[in-house]
């Protein structure tokens, strides 16, 4: 599989195409479990959800996710999975990826994700995802508080890039999280991994932290925009700590802008627990920064459908 190259990601870099995107019409579909399938193109559908099994070189497009009771779309032993240009929305989880390779979701919308356990309240979660060509790009998410049960808006559990393909978590915009008081917004080295970078995120109110490592190696938060306001769930902006028995090192966070309020109206913007080694970057992290809810549009879901065809 080829790696992510420039050309690539130039096709993502504008979030501002989301505004020009017209109002789609949908055709509606039973739920779909595709076991063993490969070289095939799923798109234009209204569907509650979609498991693939063992799929490989699956083009997921266009397509309208959502509601139900369990995950919007999962794979399982997959490979070479583009995820592009589709919305979910009220669903346990948005995309659960597990033991999968080449998994892309590229400017993707989700809304008012659902917890459940185990695995559950992700916009997009990887499992043990691994080798070239993964990430996340340009994708808008969104939580209303009292609406939602979300954990974490994306997470990169026990998942592992390549030096010159680490997975990529970059241009998301995420609003919206709570009242979990574990879960936030970018989540890197869940229980370990490694080469994986967020950067030029942008997150608002995220939830009870902003971004964070917690375990891995060679793994990067980079120039990222988080804030929140205080509410009775926030407790830090952007941290790296070592947790459930993770090895954690060689890794680095720097140039975030960061203003963060905890539950008790103190400034909580970073935290560095220690168990990591040397954290590269960490001083050229811009704290207290002059930021606010307005580095997200007003509106941030831009999903439109004119109606569904049966």
């Amino acid at each position: 599989m080829k790696k992510i190259t420039a050309a690539i990601l130039l096709l993502f870099t504008a979030n501002a195409l989301f505004a020009q995107t017209p109002c789609r019409v949908y055709k509606q579909s039973a739920s779909i479990v595709l076991n063993g399938v490969h070289d095939k193109e799923i798109s234009g559908l209204a569907v509650s959800h979609i498991i693939l099994n063992h799929c490989y070189n699956i083009l997921i497009k266009n397509c309208k996710i959502g509601p139900d009771t369990v995950r919007g779309i999962q794979l399982e032993r997959c490979a070479n999975i583009h995820i592009d240009s589709c919305y979910w929305s009220d669903v346990r989880a948005g995309v659960y990826a597990l033991q999968s390779a080449g998994v892309l979701i590229t400017s993707c919308q989700g809304k008012n994700m659902l917890y459940g356990f185990p695995r559950g309240g992700q916009f997009v979660q990887f499992n043990e995802v691994t080798g070239a060509r993964n990430g996340v790009l340009h994708c808008r998410f969104e939580n209303i508080l009292g609406q939602s049960n979300p954990e974490d808006a994306i997470s990169m559990y026990k998942s592992s890039g390549t030096p010159a393909s680490p997975i990529l978590v970059e241009g998301n915009w995420i609003r919206g999280g709570g009242p979990s008081k574990s879960g936030g917004g970018i989540m890197l080295g869940d229980n370990g991994g490694n080469y994986q970078i967020a950067r030029d995120n942008i997150l608002v109110n995220p939830g009870q932290y902003g971004m964070a490592i917690s375990g891995g190696h060679h793994i990067e938060i980079l120039n990222n925009k988080i804030y929140s306001k205080q509410q009775p769930f926030t407790n830090v902006g952007v941290y790296i700590w070592a947790q459930a028995g993770a090895t954690c090192s060689l890794n680095t966070i720097s140039g975030n802008r960061v203003n963060w309020k905890m539950a008790s109206g103190e400034i909580n913007n970073s935290w560095n627990n220690g168990n990591c080694g040397v954290v590269k970057g960490w001083p050229n992290n811009i704290l207290n920064a002059d930021i606010d809810e307005s580095i997200l549009p007003t509106q941030l879901i831009t999903f439109c459908e004119t109606k569904t065809n049966n």
